[in-house]
């Protein structure tokens, strides 16, 4: 038998979760609210280096990017991450997997090379497919343009990691989800203290 005072007392004392996170950030000092901000902006400015690092290194304005459709399949599917280089000393081969922009689209598309003219002065022209779509790609190109040129390149796939890129396609398609992970992780990171 629990005296009713005592299961009273029991209960003040756990606090529900929601509660807890505003007391911790009441209860911090303005030195420790302090620390913990420049803790986020350090996470945050050394995640910015990592990728302008990247950028460096492998030549591409896109290192990393994840496959938004289905038009690669089966050599790549919705999700997955590709890792990319583009080094403009490389030349570009048919069957090689490249990522390009096309004027007036936004988002990036990831295709195959099925045909390249070379010409004597240096310049390359080439055309893409997607391995899942019936015709090639001069549908998707800007009115008027039949070839691609290395301008137009993002970057070479290089490797992949299957499904990881699933995370971002789900917070793009529920922008609600990725405002609530953001909070919940700068949440976390500015109420974490040092053990």
């Amino acid at each position: 038998r629990v005296c009713p005072v005592r299961g009273a007392a029991a209960t003040r004392g756990r606090a529900r979760p929601d509660m807890d996170l505003f007391g911790d950030l009441r209860r911090m000092n303005k030195r420790q609210l302090y620390y913990q901000v420049l803790n986020f902006a350090m996470i945050v400015s050394s995640a910015l280096m990592i990728w302008k690092g990247l950028i460096v290194i492998t030549g591409s304005e896109s290192p990393i990017v994840v496959v938004l459709s289905g038009s690669m399949e089966p050599a790549f599917h919705r999700g997955d991450l590709l890792f990319l280089t583009n080094f403009h000393d490389d030349p570009i081969r048919a069957g090689e997997i490249v990522v390009f922009k096309v004027e007036g689209r936004d988002i990036p598309i990831v295709h195959r090379v099925i045909k390249v003219h070379e010409k004597g002065n240096g310049n390359i022209k080439f055309l893409t497919k997607g391995d899942n779509n019936e015709v090639d790609d001069r549908g998707l190109y800007k009115e008027g343009q039949n070839w691609l040129e290395k301008k137009d390149v993002v970057g070479r796939a290089r490797g992949f990691l299957p499904y990881v890129g699933m995370v971002t396609i789900i917070m793009n398609d529920y922008p609600k989800f990725k405002y609530a992970l953001l909070a919940v992780m700068g949440a976390y990171v500015l109420l974490k203290r040092e053990s």
